[in-house]
């Protein structure tokens, strides 16, 4: 499968989770140009996403809602079966907290990311990848929302009129149809920051991704994730850095 020509203009986003209370978020903000700051209901405290959004202005990074299932003891990272209009509640609730931790250090939210197992539920799971855009609508459709290129949720915003942010992952394996390989699968997360660097470069440059069955698929993102809660994380983001400007590469926030 053919991928876009590579160019001399080429800019990326680079995009990480934030004020987890895991990793080097400190470290992670001199090197990524957006910020998905969680908003608490997998992690982070009122007093960690202040301290997180504050960070953010000072280094220049953009901020996103990192919006989640209400599942502090699970890190966000398994599936809840919520009613949609439940769902609609808990994002619109998250984004708001955000939107006054960010107002209070002279900053804004600029786009919405959802979190784990959300993130890829909404990826084919219709009812709720609606009550997840029916969130946006409410608040008036301007904020982005970011996700996985090809997903329901994309497809869905879209239908809405709300603005999309599709990304891909540096450290994470693909399956052959374009969605991550489960955590729960060995090989879902990549180690090797050498191999995480030349995959992206490749992703941004050529649009193409290796899967896991050795298939090259097509992934055409505006943003791509540099998890900061993965061991070596921040070797990672700076390599994948380093390595897209020695390519010629640009890396700005959208």
């Amino acid at each position: 499968m053919g991928g876009r020509s590579r160019s001399a203009d080429l800019v990326i986003d680079l995009n990480a989770d934030l004020g987890e209370g895991v990793g080097d978020d400190a470290a992670m903000l001199g090197v990524v140009t957006s910020a998905n700051v969680a908003c608490g209901f997998h992690a982070g405290t009122p007093a960690e996403l202040m301290a997180t959004c504050r960070a953010a202005v000072d280094a220049g990074v953009r901020i996103g809602a990192q919006v989640s299932y209400p599942d502090r003891s699970g890190f966000g990272r398994r599936f809840m079966d919520v009613a949609p209009d439940e769902l609609t509640a808990d994002i619109i609730y998250q984004i708001g907290a955000l939107e006054g931790v960010a107002r209070a250090v002279g900053a804004e939210v600029s786009y919405v990311k959802p979190h784990g197992a959300l993130y890829n539920s909404i990826v084919s799971h219709d009812v709720q990848a609606g009550a997840v855009v029916a969130a946006i609508v409410e608040l008036g459709r301007s904020l982005p929302l970011m996700g996985l290129p090809g997903s329901v949720v994309l497809r869905r915003a879209e239908e809405a009129g709300i603005p999309i942010i599709a990304e891909a992952f540096a450290d994470r394996a693909y399956r052959p149809d374009g969605t991550l390989v489960p955590r729960t699968e060995q090989g879902a997360v990549l180690t090797d920051s050498d191999e995480i660097a030349r995959r992206v470069v490749g992703l941004v440059a050529d649009g193409t991704v290796t899967a896991v069955d050795g298939s090259v698929i097509v992934v055409d993102a505006e943003s791509v994730c540099l998890h900061g809660d993965t061991p070596g994380a921040v070797g990672h983001a700076r390599a994948v850095r380093d390595a897209l400007r020695e390519a010629g590469v640009s890396v700005s926030a959208l």
